[in-house]
């Protein structure tokens, strides 16, 4: 109960502040370009689009959500309350998540993707990747330039694998890169996913891990003592 009503803070902390509108402008501006380039494009397009915007929410936005967080001292309640760092950080990853796979999969439908399934699989694990990263940047960040600095390299090391192996770079072993593995599933491709997958589970545990030390010590700061 504690973490569905964590979530649904979440979600309408999130509509407060106009991520659901943003993201149903985001959507129509990328449905509409869709219909403007030719058929063999568009699922490449859309596989990008959705990767580096949808999916990547989380790696965006989280600086400035724990940052309006600590400012409405919303962080300092969650800090001294028995909510632990590994429920705040599920809480982000599933209330992003819904917001990036309801555009992800509008987008994708708008370019006739096969396999939809794997689709919004994909999606979901690009935002929960990018949240947690996000999240493991956002926990140690005092002000939004300290945090768009810091995400830079990141976004490098994230986005140019993924795009290369979408574009015919296709060495299978790249998949054990998360963000080609993810962008695969967001492509459609179901190929070598039982193979992959593993590898996948093994980056979202490390994430996850790495995530709930981070968020640990910010709550520690704001005066929390729980583990």
């Amino acid at each position: 109960m504690r973490l569905i009503n964590l979530i649904y803070g979440d979600c309408r902390f999130q509509f407060k502040y106009g991520f659901y509108f943003v993201y149903v402008i985001f959507t129509i501006m990328y449905i509409s370009l869709m219909f403007f380039l030719p058929l063999e494009w568009r699922e490449k397009a859309a596989a990008v689009l959705i990767f580096s915007d949808p999916s990547a929410m989380g790696l965006f936005f989280m600086g400035a959500i724990v940052l309006l967080e600590k400012s409405e001292s919303v962080l300092n309640t969650i800090a001294v309350s028995p909510v632990r760092a590994g429920e705040y950080i599920i809480s982000k990853v599933v209330s992003l998540g819904i917001i990036s796979v309801i555009a992800g999969a509008s987008i994708s439908l708008a370019a006739d993707t096969d396999n939809m399934l794997i689709v919004i699989m994909g999606v979901f694990a690009g935002s929960a990747l990018f949240t947690l990263i996000g999240l493991i940047v956002a926990a140690n960040i005092n002000s939004l330039n300290q945090f768009v600095t810091s995400v830079v390299p990141v976004e490098i090391i994230i986005f140019v694998a993924p795009i290369l192996y979408l574009f015919g770079y296709d060495n299978k072993l790249m998949l054990l890169h998360p963000g080609c593995m993810i962008m695969s599933m967001i492509s459609g491709s179901s190929d070598y996913i039982l193979l992959f997958m593993p590898a996948l589970i093994a980056w979202f545990l490390f994430l996850y891990e790495i995530a709930r030390i981070n968020v640990f010590k910010m709550f520690q700061r704001l005066g929390g003592i729980k583990s």
